[in-house]
């Protein structure tokens, strides 16, 4: 109870003077020197009073374990978003790996080299077309999956297929490509079977029409399981009242995915939409492995 006071005590200094700083900012006055002064050392003392550090220290203790789900997020977008950043500026050296930034500083002959290369718009209508192609096979895929589950009527059964789906996820995309690789060559599996129905064998990995293929096949395989989740999340909040209506006026499964579970979850389909969109250039590392 004394916290709660003293925590609306703090909160009525702040409020009061934030309120007093709008009223005078609000018709077009300015404050003066000394107001300034005055409203600067006002809220430094409430900041820097006994009793909000107590009160900020106790919702810090009170909160410690929510805090503590975050610590790791934070540490990775800390340590493999921001603190990669400052490595950037390798681009306008020749870099060497042993001399680091000790390295000779060329400016801008990288990039100068790089718009005059005459593939530079073969790479990018590559890049382009595989992430344009990837987006409409790979994106509307995880849906269909989602709804073939939610169709099943075995719990057990949906269980154990979406733990099959799900487990390429948690393969490293080295691993997962590693994988691949052995599957589709001459002396894998999928070939010997080829080969065992008469036909010639198919070199997937070295041909280039057949890149294309492996890549969207590949990801599918690993992104598949993982990207139900949050079809199959959002399809669990639909009222299942909604179905037993349509029953009774004679619509069939089809008529109720259509009308009712696919207008459901238009905004998860749109999120994951934007989000895809997001990584429409990023594909460096699964073409790079493979």
């Amino acid at each position: 109870m004394k916290a709660r006071e003293h925590k609306g005590e703090v909160w009525g200094y702040l409020s009061c003077a934030s309120s007093f700083c709008h009223c005078k900012f609000k018709g077009g006055i300015g404050l003066s020197v000394a107001e300034k002064h005055s409203v600067k050392g006002t809220r430094e003392n409430i900041f820097n009073s006994a009793r909000v550090r107590h009160l900020v220290g106790l919702r810090l203790y009170r909160n410690r374990y929510i805090y503590l789900m975050i610590l790791p997020v934070v540490v990775y977008f800390i340590l493999l978003k921001y603190v990669p950043m400052w490595f950037l500026r390798s681009a306008f050296y020749d870099y060497k790996l042993l001399k680091g930034f000790d390295s000779k500083f060329v400016g801008w002959k990288n990039f100068e080299r790089l718009l005059s290369n005459p593939n530079l718009m073969n790479y990018i209508g590559n890049t382009l077309k595989l992430n344009l192609t990837a987006l409409v096979i790979l994106f509307p895929m995880p849906m269909f999956f989602a709804l073939m589950l939610n169709e099943l009527r075995s719990a057990k059964f949906m269980k154990f297929v979406q733990t099959i789906s799900y487990l390429p996820h948690f393969i490293s995309l080295v691993v997962v490509c590693g994988m691949v690789k052995e599957l589709l060559s001459t002396t894998g599996p999928i070939n010997m079977l080829i080969s065992s129905l008469g036909f010639e064998k198919i070199q997937f990995m070295s041909e280039p029409a057949w890149f294309d293929t492996v890549y969207i096949g590949s990801g599918i395989w690993q992104a598949l399981g993982w990207g139900t989740i949050l079809y199959l999340t959002a399809m669990t909040n639909i009222d299942m009242g909604l179905y037993e209506a349509a029953e009774i006026d004679g619509a069939n499964r089809l008529q109720q995915i259509w009308n009712i579970t696919i207008p459901a979850i238009m905004n998860t389909i749109l999120v994951v939409f934007i989000l895809n969109l997001a990584k429409v250039m990023n594909v460096f590392e699964s073409v790079f492995v493979l």
